[in-house]
């Protein structure tokens, strides 16, 4: 269990570091020919990035918290 809360923390943070570099990869890509679609689904990266770190983080905590029988 201790384990479990360990691997959420540092899931958190490392992926609170690496936001700032995938924001400057996405506004880099953005400047270049993207047009259209691609480029409002391309500035929307950083939102899934930081909503997969957050659901993957409140996932494993209810499981953590579920073995503790809460």
């Amino acid at each position: 269990m201790l384990g479990q809360i360990l691997i959420n923390f540092i899931v958190i943070l490392v992926g609170v570091n690496l936001v700032p570099s995938v924001a400057d990869t996405v506004f880099a890509a953005n400047r270049g020919n993207v047009t259209g679609a691609a480029s409002s689904i391309l500035s929307l990266v950083p939102l899934f990035f930081i909503l997969g770190i957050v659901i993957t983080t409140i996932q494993s905590s209810i499981a953590i918290l579920a073995r503790m029988g809460f």
